[in-house]
């Protein structure tokens, strides 16, 4: 077809085409046939797919959303993500009322659950509790890959910047 011409089968002269419309015309007509020629069955099959055209097949029958939304979950690979956030969402369920009355999750990083804590007190409570919360977390969220959880204290204030800081040396000065 480089050289203009629309291909023939055998046997017909070939013809050349007046212009570009009819040089795509041509070519359809070669390749689909001519629809002239067909009968009505043969364009009904050429149509519809041999083996599509059960009713009651299998695989025609409506999916449910929920399944929907786990195929493609799994599909884009995100069910880790999630289920890291329904962890983050359900540290009552996990931790218990009272205990996430005085700690919030901070963060997943590298597998590692950061919980941060009212005090040093509810900190060092909640080192104890860390087998059993692990424990729940295996369980019930076992796509978050949670490895281990820390627990962080509140920070205590630091005399390095702000208004009680002194510039230079400080009290180490006074021996030199």
């Amino acid at each position: 077809m480089a050289d203009g011409t629309a291909e023939q089968p055998a046997g017909e002269r070939p013809v050349l085409p007046a212009n570009e419309s009819q040089s795509v015309y041509l070519r359809f007509k070669h390749v689909f046939g001519d629809a002239r020629l067909m009968s009505r069955t043969r364009l009904r099959q050429r149509r519809q797919p041999a083996g599509e055209t059960v009713p009651y097949g299998t695989g025609r029958d409506p999916k449910g959303i929920s399944s929907v939304m786990d195929s493609l979950t799994n599909e884009l690979g995100w069910t880790s993500s999630l289920a890291k956030s329904d962890l983050m969402l359900a540290w009552t369920e996990i931790a218990g009322a009272e205990t996430a009355e005085h700690s919030r999750p901070v963060g997943i990083t590298d597998s590692v659950l950061s919980v941060q804590c009212d005090s040093t007190a509810w900190a060092t409570q909640l080192r104890h509790m860390r087998t059993m919360i692990m424990t729940r977390i295996a369980q019930e969220y076992p796509e978050a890959g949670i490895e281990s959880v820390r627990f962080l204290a509140p920070d205590a204030p630091s005399w390095k910047r702000g208004s009680r800081s002194i510039p230079g040396r400080g009290p180490r000065d006074t021996y030199g």
